[in-house]
């Protein structure tokens, strides 16, 4: 599957730039709000849930930015192929406190930051003047997963640590996205999007993990 949609992905880039006088360049960036889905995530929330509050988990807030080409297929239609680099992720965190003292007797944080290259190939739809929806298929490709680790007892640290665990990952991850958007006449654009993706994270395939993310962002059309 990843290695058709990198063909079609080649084919449609082709034909933009040598076929059709009317593509026009593309940039874009913006914060993606990242999460795991799935059985596995589940599983660990229920267990989160008997900590009575001392351990809670959290989104990663990050950031996208790349770059396409927007190919007309007619008046309201057309594609738009890209290459993106996107920050996503997920971590925990635990508090205890003493409470006589209102002291933190234990702050232990644990964030899984991953960076990511997507190609995703939307179909842009364009309703009304400035009004986009758009959705398509997504690759991703992981290049490198850091366990961030930070551990303080009564204030005082005691972990400060990056592992690389990118190994333990698969590095390929096929989703979709999709989302909608507003552009102004001179070429910039506000953006909100959904993505998903549809491939086990866990490189051995022992539990059911997947990411799962939200974008707000701006683009410019050249």
């Amino acid at each position: 599957m990843r290695k058709i949609y990198l063909s079609l992905l080649v084919v449609f880039t082709t034909a933009a730039i040598t076929t059709n006088a009317q593509v026009k360049p593309v940039i874009k960036a913006g914060v993606i709000q990242s999460t795991w889905k799935g059985e596995a995530r589940q599983s660990f929330d229920q267990l989160i849930d008997k900590t009575d509050g001392y351990i809670t988990t959290r989104n990663r807030t990050a950031f996208y930015v790349g770059a396409g080409i927007e190919l007309p297929l007619g008046d309201v239609v057309s594609l738009e192929p890209s290459l993106v680099y996107s920050q996503r992720g997920y971590g925990i965190k635990g508090n205890l406190t003493i409470n006589d003292m209102k002291i933190d007797a234990l702050d232990a944080r644990a964030t899984s930051q991953m960076h990511y290259i997507d190609l995703p190939v939307l179909l842009k739809v364009k309703p009304a003047a400035g009004l986009q929806l758009f959705a398509g298929p997504q690759v991703s490709y992981l290049v490198k997963n850091n366990l961030r680790a930070d551990v303080s007892v009564l204030g005082f640290s005691l972990i400060n640590t990056d592992m690389d665990i990118t190994e333990q990952f698969n590095r390929w991850d096929v989703g979709v996205t999709g989302g909608i958007g507003y552009e102004f006449a001179n070429g910039i654009g506000i953006t909100a999007a959904y993505e998903r993706g549809f491939q086990r994270l866990d490189k051995n395939q022992n539990f059911k993990a997947f990411n799962e993310g939200y974008k707000a962002g701006l683009t410019y059309r050249f």
